[in-house]
């Protein structure tokens, strides 16, 4: 329950944050990546005051043997930029520029009742979704050639 909590919690802050900072307007988002025309510089603050608040307490929370409510710390096991990485950094920056909204912003602006986040949040769903059942069966199909190695050697 209190993981549960926490969850929440975590995810109204983050709402309130972008609420408040204006980013889930999509022209905002917008202005921030024309760099080369009427660049918004504003996000840039949004993203470095949560990269401060993140660098000042990173060293207080990794004291920790684990997290308040969960099992251990989430950390990933690629620790090197690869195909994979890249390719999906392309297609999330390609769907943030196509549509201004990338996914806490476009969860939190649902409440507008807009008609484009209304088709936006879906297919974001529904790209997830593909995402995950091409890594399964990526993952079966290292699992059966293992047994298969195994069974030759």
């Amino acid at each position: 329950m209190l993981r549960a909590f926490s969850a929440f919690f975590s995810g109204l802050l983050f709402a309130l944050g972008l609420g408040i900072s204006g980013m889930t307007d999509p022209a905002k988002v917008l202005g921030f990546l024309d760099v080369a025309g009427a660049w918004d510089y504003r996000l840039a603050f949004v993203m470095g005051g949560a990269i401060a608040v993140h660098a000042a307490l990173r060293p207080l929370i990794r004291r920790r043997v684990r997290p308040l409510f969960a099992a251990g710390f989430s950390v990933p096991a690629l620790q090197r930029v690869d195909a994979k990485l890249v390719a999906g950094a392309a297609v999330f920056g390609v769907g943030w520029g196509l549509g201004g909204y990338c996914p806490g912003p476009a969860l939190t602006s649902l409440s507008t009742g807009a008609l484009a986040l209304w088709v936006f949040v879906p297919a974001m769903f529904a790209g997830m979704f593909l995402v995950q059942v091409v890594q399964r069966r990526e993952q079966a199909k290292v699992e059966v050639s293992q047994v298969h190695q195994g069974v030759r050697s």
